[in-house]
């Protein structure tokens, strides 16, 4: 491959992860239970029991923990779906 085919892949390959660089942030509140939490990354971010205990954990002595990276039309819904449960959350 030619050196100016490899710089615009690599540009190319650069934008493209630039798109997917959203985060979900679940926030910490004084209403919801573990359980609850954990049944809803399960549900709502395909987590696994472990990574939704981890997050859960997380979002309980930090404040808030990235639950879900990916580009912007996938974690609409699913941010949609987790303020739905009363759970606090935002793209950034």
């Amino acid at each position: 491959m030619s050196s100016t085919k490899k710089k615009i892949q690599e540009e190319v390959d650069l934008l493209e992860k630039e798109v997917s660089k959203y985060e979900i942030v679940l926030f910490n509140d004084d209403v919801n239970t573990f359980d609850f939490v954990i049944d809803s990354l399960i549900e709502v971010c395909d987590h696994t029991l472990e990574q939704a205990e981890q997050c859960t954990l997380l979002v309980h002595y930090k404040g808030k923990c990235t639950v879900k990276t990916g580009e912007y039309d996938d974690l609409k819904p699913r941010c949609t779906a987790l303020l739905e449960r009363g759970l606090s959350a935002e793209i950034i």
